[in-house]
């Protein structure tokens, strides 16, 4: 599913390729480039859900307010899925604002949804610019975390 969510972004939505409306035509598509209808299923429903979290009445743990809490305490699931490198990544891109509260959640949720065995720190970077490209006036935070992504260092960050 993951790899279709790839696909998907890098060929339609990240490469400002006009998207097809069609879902019919989308599957089809997809199984021509080899992927499996339950699984293109799936990450269609996952695309359909990022959109619909945007509605506050869907979540709504996902209401926009204060965003004065320091602390987000992970469930055992989310510590399943998210490791302390993903943890700590997500804690870093809201010390530098990229993500915030409302945004934060909806990358934990999304990530939950996710249908895979391993999750790694590079398909939540993934999963993070798919969410920041969804949410209306977020350009800016993408456009880092873009930066963050594809940016190659050369030695010590310090």
């Amino acid at each position: 599913m993951f790899d279709i969510l790839m696909y998907l972004f890098e060929n339609f939505i990240h490469s400002e390729t006009e998207i097809r409306v069609d879902q019919d035509e989308l599957t089809e598509e997809l199984v021509r480039a080899g992927f499996h209808h339950d699984e293109i299923y799936k990450a269609l429903a996952w695309l359909e859900k990022l959109a619909a979290l945007q509605e506050t009445d869907i979540k709504p743990y996902l209401v926009k307010g204060s965003t004065s809490s320091v602390t987000r305490i992970f469930t055992h699931e989310e510590e399943v899925r998210l490791d302390v490198e993903c943890r700590g990544f997500l804690m870093f891109l809201e010390q530098i604002n990229v993500l915030d509260a409302f945004t934060r959640e909806m990358v934990i949720d999304r990530v939950m949804e996710i249908d895979s065995a391993e999750f790694c720190l590079e398909d939540l970077k993934w999963v993070v610019l798919m969410v920041l490209f969804n949410v209306p006036g977020k350009e800016n935070a993408y456009a880092q975390m873009e930066d963050l992504l594809f940016e190659e260092h050369d030695g010590p960050l310090h």
